[in-house]
């Protein structure tokens, strides 16, 4: 989330951080501390449990606003989150922006105090055998990083300079996040930024920019979330989470505008599980396409909770209204391989939820 409103940034940064944090601590652990049958989102072969405040969280760590999840091919869980809203005083107080849980949601590692702040997309690809995380890191840092899954750099990218679409002092580069293409290249989605899409080739080299800013299509406003939909029996296309648009639009490999999706709103991100497109949308819910792009499941959806959501967005800095079986603002979310989900919120202080596929 941009935070793009003045009074909306006043309001946060007003928040008590004390209470903030002992809000983290209660809820970090209440995966564990539930009682009774949990609650279930969805119907029919897509219901799920949810374990709200899932993964035990390191006393290093204390989560601000989480942003990004990512599983490798292990079933580790990846989870970036923002560390806080500005560059710490000293480089001692800095926290780790990527945290790393077993499928227990027991702590691995952590690393990344160098994006302290910047905590955002995060996504993994296999290359020659190795896995790899692409981020994205939003402002103050505003760069997009590849790193190994220990975070070893590999490379750090800042805003292109070929397409001439940042010579504008007022043009802004805040990348959100990266799809991958099959032949090696990637898309860069500048969502915080200026609104285009940038794609480079498997060499990391640049090769086109397309979109900018504008609500006709193939313009963009906040392009948040990335992805390659190659679906089987779909012709493969990038689709792109236009979030203040509040519709997803499809382009070809090479940028060309083919259709828009309406049955969203307000969508930041996605995976994809056989025919299954997920959704995270920061409007309380997480839905669920089949391949027809039709709509399988809003999980979570609750008219009146999104009302009272989106009502001054206090309840995101106020755990003690979160309800059981619903969200707050969904930022990212992933499948694993048992086609459980993986939630992260852009709430403070943040949360994961496990939502456990029924069987």
């Amino acid at each position: 989330m941009t935070g793009s409103n003045p009074n909306r940034r006043s309001f946060l940064k007003a928040a008590g951080a004390a209470g903030l944090c002992a809000a983290a601590a209660r809820f970090s652990r209440a995966a564990d501390d539930q009682d009774g049958p949990l609650p279930v989102v969805g119907s029919g072969e897509y219901q799920y449990e949810c374990l709200h405040g899932w993964g035990k969280v390191p006393d290093h760590i204390e989560w601000y606003e989480t942003h990004g999840v990512a599983v490798d091919r292990d079933g580790l869980i990846y989870v970036t989150h923002r560390a806080g809203p500005d560059r710490p005083s000293s480089d001692a107080m800095a926290q780790d922006t990527i945290v790393v849980f077993d499928p227990d949601g027991t702590f691995v590692r952590s690393f990344g105090k160098r994006w302290h702040g910047g905590g955002h997309g995060i996504d993994i690809r296999e290359e020659g055998g190795q896995e790899f995380l692409y981020l994205a890191f939003m402002f103050p840092v505003n760069l997009v990083v590849k790193t190994d899954l220990k975070g070893e750099v590999v490379w750090i990218k800042e805003k292109p300079e070929e397409p001439g679409v940042y010579a504008d002092p007022e043009a802004r580069f805040s990348p959100t996040n990266v799809a991958f293409s099959p032949d090696g290249g990637f898309y860069v989605g500048d969502g915080y930024g200026s609104n285009y899409i940038h794609q480079y080739d498997k060499n990391g080299e640049w090769v086109r920019t397309w979109g900018g800013t504008g609500t006709e299509p193939g313009k963009m406003r906040t392009p948040h979330g990335i992805w390659f939909d190659d679906r089987p029996g779909r012709e493969a296309d990038v689709v792109v989470a236009d979030r203040a648009n509040a519709r997803l639009q499809y382009f070809s490999p090479d940028g060309a505008f083919k259709a828009i999706v309406d049955e969203v709103s307000f969508p930041a991100h996605f995976d994809i599980r056989g025919d299954v497109l997920l959704v995270p949308d920061l409007h309380a819910r997480v839905s669920l396409f089949d391949r027809e792009n039709n709509v399988i499941s809003h999980l979570g959806y609750d008219p009146d909770w999104t009302a009272e959501v989106l009502d001054g967005f206090t309840v995101r800095v106020e755990p003690d209204r979160w309800r059981p079986g619903r969200f707050v603002h969904p930022h990212d979310a992933c499948f694993d391989a048992e086609g459980n989900i993986f939630v992260a919120e852009w709430v403070r202080p943040g949360r994961l939820t496990k939502l456990r596929k029924r069987s």
